[in-house]
């Protein structure tokens, strides 16, 4: 099912390769109707780093993503709509002992989205083995994104950790990765997914940290990684942890973030009429990345951030309804982020 790599040479270093969690989003085209009531659905690609990909794609980032699909329908599918949408689906490959993962939930605006994932017995996107990773390409990437549940069990867990060590240990010694070398750490808690408790992941997370350059996740995610709930306090305990920037999502309240040069910023929400907040997230981490990569101002950096993910709160997928640069612009300038979701 997946091409060889040499149908598609690669001429330069990635902007974003973001690595972990896809699958199919089925999302019902009903809204305020219980799941057992629900008739219709849409399919969408999903998983919280492609929809990352996705985002980024969107804005004018080179993006590939390092994942594992079924050897399914789903899992053909999840391939069409990677390329569709311009991310390099080179290091996705197939499992054929686990079915490509689906994904449920509930729209009842404005904040209870229930989310109901299946990826029993295991879902191939944890099958990705350290010896199968491109480790030059993710050192050479200008950026690379991970999230917490790649750490949820073997062998993603090891090949995640490896992947941040390299990546890490290549920024160290001057290369050979391009200027700005971010890595993320997408804090990314999904207790469902995991076996153990916050407890037990935390020591993993503080692995991840020492790693990583950029920690971003909302308060629950940041208080799994470092026992700190507080916005200020969690932010200090991320740098602390090793980070370069520590970005905290406060929900309502918007979102902070505190940089180990000791300059901070912090955003309040752009107003959205909410039609399903699930993909909010996913935007933000994709503007997030990409504006790093331009070299934004932190003040300016969160508020594109911000509206990329209001964006997509009034939208009812994910990543179709990822906002070009023009959109981000107009949410901006106009303050209501209810922008029509483009035609694809």
């Amino acid at each position: 099912m997946t091409p060889e790599p040499e149908e598609r040479p690669r001429t330069r270093a990635y902007d974003l390769i973001a690595m972990g969690r896809l699958g199919v989003d089925l999302y019902p085209l009903q809204s305020g109707v219980e799941l057992a009531r629900v008739e219709t659905f849409g399919k969408f690609l999903g998983g919280s780093p492609a929809n990352v990909a996705v985002a980024a794609a969107r804005l004018g980032s080179r993006t590939a993503l390092v994942s594992r699909t079924g050897a399914d329908p789903f899992g053909a599918y999840l391939h069409r709509e990677l390329r569709a949408f311009g991310v390099d689906d080179r290091w996705v490959t197939d499992v054929p002992a686990y079915p490509t993962p689906v994904t449920f939930c509930e729209i009842f605006p404005p904040d209870h989205f229930p989310i109901h994932f299946y990826r029993r017995p295991k879902a191939p996107d944890l099958e990705i083995h350290l010896h199968e990773l491109d480790i030059p390409a993710l050192r050479a990437a200008r950026a690379l994104w991970v999230t917490g549940t790649g750490l949820s069990a073997d062998p993603s867990r090891t090949a995640t950790l490896a992947a941040l060590r390299e990546r890490a240990d290549a920024l160290r010694a001057g290369g050979p990765a391009p200027a700005p070398g971010i890595t993320v750490f997408d804090l990314d808690w999904r207790p469902t997914l995991w076996e153990g408790t916050a407890a037990d992941a935390r020591p993993l997370y503080r692995e991840a940290l020492r790693h990583a350059t950029v920690a971003v996740g909302n308060l629950d995610e940041c208080e799994v990684a470092t026992g700190e709930s507080e916005p200020y306090a969690a932010a200090r305990a991320l740098l602390a942890a090793g980070v370069r920037l520590a970005v905290v999502k406060q929900g309502p309240k918007g979102v902070l973030a505190l940089a180990a040069d000791g300059t901070s910023a912090e955003v309040p929400p752009l107003p959205v009429d909410v039609v399903n907040g699930l993909g909010a997230g996913d935007a933000f981490g994709g503007a997030l990345a990409h504006g790093l990569l331009t070299g934004l101002d932190l003040e300016t950096l969160l508020r594109r951030a911000n509206a990329a993910g209001a964006i997509v709160a009034g939208r009812l997928a994910c990543s179709p309804a990822m906002p070009y640069a023009d959109e981000i612009a107009l949410a901006l300038d106009t303050g209501h982020a209810s922008i029509p979701d483009r035609p694809r």
